[in-house]
């Protein structure tokens, strides 16, 4: 059956007008909901009924449909009769039901509902979508309701993509549909498409206030699941505009303020990188904003701010970040080696201080042990020996450096001077333990000398070689693990 219509769409084409159909192209109704408009359609007089909401003419059509039929096949009610052409599809693979949908016509969705069959309405286009799809993601609460009535199973049709009737509404921003959808089937919330988004990273990306407010009134830790790239609804909303849809989504659970992507962005790093400098002050006011983070290429939110063109985002962006103490990650690295160096000067303070009790011990009691004796006034024999006087006198600098040292650990709390004094101090202790054990070691081989060197020299010699070789071996060893630690070191930064 044709019409004045369907005429004078074919007389088009056979003037050029419109071109042949065999040139129409079809596209992913996940970049368009009007992606078939290029597509040159068949439409049997019941698409055009139902695209110009006709109720009368679609009842008309379908009575003169069920009134063909063989006589025994003939139904006396033909409002519950299903008809094979209902079901009957244009080039783009949609029965007048889609285009019935596509328009928002509910009056026809629901009469072509009493004459088509389960497969009719579970159908999808050459896109791949179903009638549920369509009327979601255009906002036709009601035709969905209409549908979802008909058949519950429709809400779980998914797109190539893997894309439900609910992520296409909350995509287009229709709250309504969303709420719907979900008051039926709540478990569409984990329902994914293939590159791992969810309905919140749709919605949040577009910056639809009313969708956004309502998912994360559901699911308070929805914001928190990310994509493939490790991306959750934060990092897609810092890529808007939306100041109303990041604080939504960070007030329901700020958490998500800290998370990374796989690279190590955080939302700062993104809104930074985006020049977003409204949404960057609005991350700014969340303490649990890490304004330090570094990312995989070990840089903050201010080495990519500093990279920015220059713009006036960019300085405010600068300037925000500076107020809330933000630093380059060189700077960075330079204040974690200091506090690294502080806390290992603070842990070894407690050794060297007994190290320095220790060498005390051993210099008190040395200057009372001088070797050879003394006479009955108590003064040592051989107090005219160089020998004995070198003793002496670095027994004393030992005693005193190691006292030097335990005065210093015990005047000196923790938490009453500034940190960079405390690591200057160990250092100072450090120094001098060393000047007191060096002087204890010529202590010993003095006595040594005194005592043993005179008449076995062999013996003084061996010591002194034994001596020697342990001291100097257990330093080089120390020496060379150092350098071969600087060494890897080294090369992992330049790697990096």
């Amino acid at each position: 059956m044709s019409s004045a219509v369907t005429e004078g769409f074919h007389r088009d084409i056979e003037s050029g007008v419109l071109p042949p159909p065999n040139l129409a192209m079809t596209g992913q109704f996940d970049q368009s909901f009007t992606q078939n408009k290029a597509v040159l359609r068949k439409n049997t007089e019941l698409h055009l009924a139902a695209e110009r909401d006709d109720v009368a003419s679609v009842k008309r059509i379908l009575l003169e449909v069920n009134s063909r039929r063989p006589i025994g096949e003939a139904s006396a009610e033909a409002s519950v009769a299903p008809l094979e052409s209902v079901d009957e599809v244009n080039e783009s693979g949609e029965t007048a039901l889609f285009v019935a949908a596509k328009r928002g016509h509910a009056s026809i969705v629901k009469e072509l509902l009493k004459h088509s069959t389960r497969e009719g309405v579970m159908r999808k286009n050459l896109d791949g979508l179903t009638a549920l799809h369509i009327a979601a993601g255009h906002g036709h609460a009601d035709i969905v309701q209409m549908l979802l009535e008909y058949d519950p199973e429709l809400i779980k049709a998914a797109s190539p993509s893997n894309g439900s009737p609910l992520i296409f509404a909350a995509k287009r921003g229709h709250a309504a549909v969303v709420d719907l959808l979900l008051a039926k089937d709540c478990s569409l919330f984990t329902a994914l498409k293939s590159n791992g988004r969810n309905v919140l990273h749709l919605a949040a990306r577009r910056a639809f206030v009313e969708v956004v407010q309502s998912l994360v009134g559901k699911d308070k830790q929805l914001g928190r699941r990310s994509d493939l790239k490790g991306q959750n609804a934060l990092h897609m909303a810092v890529r808007g505009y939306s100041q109303e849809v990041v604080k939504l989504l960070i007030e329901a659970d700020p958490a998500v303020v800290v998370l990374p992507d796989l690279l190590g962005n955080t939302a700062l790093h993104v809104a930074t990188r985006k020049a977003r400098d409204k949404l960057v002050e609005v991350l700014l006011l969340y303490p649990e904003t890490n304004v330090n983070a570094t990312n995989k290429d070990h840089k903050t939110a201010l080495d990519i701010a500093e990279e920015l063109p220059y713009s006036p985002e960019s300085i405010n962006i600068r300037s925000c970040l500076s107020r809330k103490g933000a630093s380059r990650a060189n700077d960075l690295g330079a204040v974690k080696e200091l506090k690294k160096a502080l806390q290992g000067g603070i842990n070894s303070a407690h050794s060297v201080n007994m190290a320095a009790i220790l060498i005390a011990q051993i210099a008190f009691a040395a200057i009372f042990t001088v070797p050879s004796g003394g006479d009955n006034n108590g003064i040592p024999l051989a107090m005219s020996n160089t020998s004995v006087q070198v003793l002496i006198i670095c027994n004393s600098i030992a005693f005193f450096a190691s006292m030097a040292v335990v005065l210093i650990q015990v005047t000196v709390t923790k938490g009453e001077i500034e940190p960079e004094a405390l690591a200057m101090m160990a250092e100072v202790t450090r120094k001098l333990i060393w000047l007191a054990t060096i002087c204890i070691f010529v202590v010993f081989m003095t006595a040594i000398y005194v005592v043993v060197g005179r008449r076995n020299e062999w013996a003084l010699a061996l010591i002194t070689i034994t001596g020697g070789v342990i001291l100097l071996g257990s330093l080089g060893i120390k020496t060379y693990y150092e350098m071969k630690l600087r060494r890897i070191r080294s090369i992992r930064k330049k790697q990096t």
